[in-house]
């Protein structure tokens, strides 16, 4: 995925899309420092992607999926997305599938940490790096893997950020993007989108699914998700940056988004 035109073997024919000639039904691209070109696109093949070290923003539809260190997204069939990181260094698995199951599961994208199992897995398919020869092995590992895929599904709703339509609340969402480790008013917010406070708040939970407040919460979480895969924070230090007062009001609102407590992991370990 070194150029434009050139993603994962595959090549750009036309507005995005981008084909593939390789016969094989599953091919897998292992890519050690990855490099994001902030295009949307497109492919036939259905696509997992494992996230070993840093993380990615998948922009798909109306949302964007954080994807943190050892967690998995997958993304369906002709699925119109983007990929952008600021972690210094993104270590990611894209496996491309050419033939899916007919099951619910693979029509819709999800994310979700990678179990030790999963995790192994997908690891192991490694060895088969950038290869396009046809290989027995291969194919049966994969077909397996993939048939597996929905009893690993642990889905973490957390981890995907709404997106609203109206363009007056598009204005909100940037300015509490920008805004995160700061206080600000419901006044300020309704300055910025022209509207009462009354009226953005109903207008804003109607879009999202989810109030401002909520919004604003979500927004400082992932934010600390990204701090604590650099591994250079103390969560103090990670919870001030975010804009918390104290490490226990951090870790409370940490536990009600993830519904577990934050931990600096240890390189290469699952981030709980």
């Amino acid at each position: 995925m070194q150029n434009a035109k050139l993603k994962c073997n595959m090549i750009e024919k036309e507005n995005g899309f981008f084909h593939d000639s390789i016969e094989k039904e599953a091919y897998i691209w292992y890519e050690e420092n990855w490099q994001h070109d902030d295009d949307e696109h497109l492919h036939q093949r259905a696509q997992l992607t494992f996230v070993k070290e840093g993380y990615q923003y998948f922009h798909i539809d109306n949302k964007v999926y954080l994807v943190p260190q050892n967690h998995v997204i997958w993304i369906p069939s002709l699925q119109k997305h983007k990929i952008t990181s600021e972690a210094e260094t993104v270590k990611l698995m894209v496996s491309l599938f050419k033939n899916i199951p007919e099951k619910q599961f693979y029509k819709t994208t999800h994310v979700f940490p990678a179990p030790p199992v999963l995790k192994e897995m997908i690891l192991y398919a490694k060895k088969w790096n950038k290869e396009t020869a046809e290989n027995d092995e291969q194919e049966a590992f994969m077909n397996a893997l993939l048939i597996s895929l929905p009893n690993f599904c642990k889905e973490n709703t957390a981890l995907q950020i709404p997106l609203p339509s109206d363009m007056r609340l598009l204005e909100v969402c940037q300015f509490i993007n920008l805004n995160y480790q700061n206080d600000y008013s419901i006044e300020e917010l309704a300055e910025a989108a022209n509207l009462s406070t009354r009226s953005l708040q109903r207008i804003f939970k109607k879009e999202t699914g989810i109030s401002i407040k909520k919004y604003a919460q979500l927004i400082k979480i992932l934010k600390s998700i990204e701090l604590i895969n650099s591994n250079q924070l103390t969560l103090s230090e990670v919870a001030y940056k975010v804009g918390y007062k104290s490490l226990s009001a951090f870790t409370s609102s940490y536990q009600t988004i993830m519904n577990t407590k934050p931990k600096i992991s240890k390189k290469n370990d699952f981030i709980t």
